[in-house]
């Protein structure tokens, strides 16, 4: 299908700009029916300036979208320049966390970047107009742009990373960015969109046919290296990226450190200008990572013990064996580069590299063992310290990628994001694999600028809608209607139906949520200041209004309501709203106690429940949803439940503040077993 059809309306082209035969500067077009669609626009960070660039004349070229998948200078570094220099209109998308996290790590490359005026692609304001103009996606959320019908699923890989099927005409396309089919400590693995068949799967080709090593090992390798360089005095530098890996190697040494008294004194630093307001993303959009996260979110688990965090080298007393994980990965400037010229000296010292590296930066060069390196400023120094090479790079390897492959048996894939040497690979292995069944793909590994010619013949197909197909046709009848086309589809209405298909009118729902919370209305304000919390209204009639748009109103002495219109991208901040409300503990010790009338209140608006039957001697028992639930309120204990969610809400309420507050004055009331 590589060759160019005869009818140009049926050709599908697919030509990389950027992340053909190469690792960096992801930049992958699709144009079909007269529709363009850009996936991800990244800088290749060991070049810079316009070299950085994805190869295009994107000032003389329109665009229909533009979608990102996730936050690494490689595929989204380039965004703002686009927006500014090409004057794109179109729009743009990438999930809420990676709209977030884009705007901190971009401003910090800017900082630490250290590149001439005259090399720099665009400034802060360049950036924050372009935040302007990207919209946020929901994972499952199905959108249409264009006439461009596309939906995000999770990648793993990092924080919001996401995968996009696309639908074109009726051509359905997967890219799938950078994946992992490994579930970590803390991100899902990338999940398989079991109800969207791809006709042309692009996919990345990073490992070839490489297999990664088991997760424990490395772990094991990994923290038995660091034990090892500490005991003999040296210092251990993890060159990372402030949000991705360094979370996962995070939560590693937190719990080795908390097995390992003896380590307690040897103190971990996160170095980074971002380390305090990145562990705050997390804990905000605890949604988008893996159960395991979200059953212990209210045990804070991005709150460390051992690890420190260090924006600068200002106030770093460097007096004795430590470890610390220092920005950037690639070790092109910034902290990880300043520190490791300081220690490559020293034979006790080690750097571990634990991602993948690009060409031409001096993670991948320190892989060689050099005798020597260049400093920033141009020096030539020893390099002594031990180098270590162990991966927790969440790209999928051979195995992951095949088997992924495999399980969408498409008849078309495109292979991008990889070495030429390594694309070639795995290649000639999935066609090896393939060779005897009865799927038997064209893969293409096209190099930049170089465009893959797909036939997609598409015979014209009239939907009849509306009152015209509330009767079953009969044979040789003739339908007389209104034929419209919208979004490369064709449609057959009564006149009467125009207003109805082709332009709905759109409904607003509000939702309203009870939530425990034993404070004033100040007292929410500081708990929500993130989210700009102030108080609205006078006297009587006052709430907090948040930002985005979530009113919260006084409900009972220790509860409120939450309000909010729907809206897909509100979603996650309620999450974390909730999440923050029932972790205060209250600060007002003159506010009333909470009473058992109270506290009966709140667990009949959690659960929805008409009406509380009081059974006797602290048990109680309701009706949700046609189930039965009883509990004895005193005890915190669930004596029966038929529904699930019911007794996930009542454990909730158990485990509040509030709760705490109302058994702490009413310990003389709770029965023990002999009464």
């Amino acid at each position: 299908m590589s060759r160019q059809p005869r009818n140009p309306e049926d050709e599908l082209i697919i030509k990389p700009f950027g992340g053909g035969q190469e690792v960096g500067r992801s930049c992958i077009m699709i144009e079909f029916k007269g529709k363009r669609v850009l996936l991800d626009f990244g800088l290749h960070p060991g070049l810079t300036g316009a070299d950085a660039l994805p190869h295009h004349d994107y000032e003389n070229t329109q665009f229909d979208l533009l979608l990102v998948t996730h936050f690494h200078i490689d595929h989204c570094g380039g965004v703002p320049w686009l927006l500014k220099v090409s004057q794109l209109k179109c729009p743009c998308y990438m999930t809420h966390p990676t709209k977030t996290i884009y705007g901190l790590l971009l401003a910090d490359y800017l900082k630490v970047s250290k590149l001439f005026t005259s090399q720099r692609l665009y400034d802060e304001k360049d950036l924050k107009d372009s935040m302007k103009k990207i919209t946020g996606i929901d994972f499952h959320e199905t959108k249409v742009e264009n006439g461009i019908k596309f939906c995000a699923y999770h990648a793993g890989h990092v924080l919001g990373a996401a995968m996009f099927a696309i639908e074109i005409g009726g051509v359905k396309i997967l890219y799938t960015g950078d994946y992992s089919r490994e579930e970590d400590r803390h991100l899902m693995a990338a999940e398989y969109p079991r109800d969207f068949r791809p006709q042309i799967l692009i996919t990345e080709s990073t490992y070839g046919t490489k297999i990664h090593d088991k997760r424990e090992d490395r772990e094991s390798r990994f923290t038995s290296v660091i034990h090892d360089t500490v005991n003999r005095g040296g210092r251990c530098l993890i060159p990372v990226f402030a949000l991705g890996r360094a979370q996962e190697l995070l939560l590693i040494l937190e719990e080795y450190w908390t097995a390992h008294p003896e380590l307690h004194e040897v103190p971990i630093y996160y170095a980074s200008a971002l380390a305090q307001r990145c562990l705050r993303i997390y804990q905000t959009f605890f949604d988008a990572m893996n159960e395991s996260i979200r059953r212990r979110i209210n045990e804070e688990p991005f709150s460390f013990k051992f690890i420190h965090n260090l924006k600068t080298l200002d106030h770093f007393e460097d007096i004795g064996p430590c470890v610390v994980l220092a920005s950037p990965g690639m070790m092109q400037s910034g902290i990880s580069r300043e520190l490791f010229e300081l220690w490559c000296g020293d034979s006790k010292n080690t750097c571990i590299i634990a991602g993948y590296c690009l060409e031409g930066t001096l993670a991948k060069q320190i892989l060689e063992e050099p005798a020597t390196i260049t400093t920033m400023n141009g020096q030539n120094i020893p390099r002594i310290c031990k180098i270590e090479h162990i991966s927790f790079s969440a790209h999928v390897d051979y195995q992951q990628n095949s088997g992924f492959i495999k399980l969408l048996r498409p008849p078309n894939i495109v292979l991008v994001h990889g070495e030429a040497a390594e694309m070639e690979r795995l290649k000639d292995s999935l066609l090896r694999e393939c060779r005897d069944g009865d799927w038997k793909p064209e893969i293409h590994s096209p190099a930049n600028s170089q465009a893959i010619y797909f036939n997609f013949p598409t015979a014209p197909i009239v939907k009849v809608m509306g009152k015209l197909a509330e009767k079953s046709p009969t044979p040789g009848q003739t339908l007389s209607g209104v034929l419209a086309r919208r979004d490369n589809q064709y449609y057959l209405m009564d006149p009467s139906d125009l207003q109805k298909y082709l332009d709905i009118p759109t409904s607003t729902i509000e939702f309203k949520l009870h939530v425990p919370f034993f404070g004033t209305l100040e007292d929410i304000v500081r708990v929500l200041s993130q989210f700009r919390a102030k108080i609205i209204g006078r006297e009587q009639i006052k709430y907090v209004r948040l930002d985005p748009e979530i009113n919260i109103f006084p409900h009972t002495s220790c509860s409120v309501t939450l309000v909010w219109e729907a809206d897909r991208r509100r979603r996650m901040c309620v999450n974390a709203v909730i999440a923050l409300l029932l972790r205060f503990k209250g600060a007002d010790k003159d506010l009333p106690n909470p009473s058992e009338g109270d506290v009966l209140n709140i667990i009949k608006s959690i659960l929805e429940a008409d009406s509380i039957k009081d059974e006797g001697e602290g048990v109680f028992s309701l009706t949700v949803n046609e189930s039965n639930v009883k509990f004895n309120l005193y005890k915190k204990e669930i004596i029966s439940s038929e529904d699930n969610s019911a007794k996930f809400r009542l454990q909730c309420v158990f485990s509040t503040p509030v709760f705490d507050r109302f058994l702490s004055e009413n310990d003389k009331l709770v029965l023990s077993p002999a009464s």
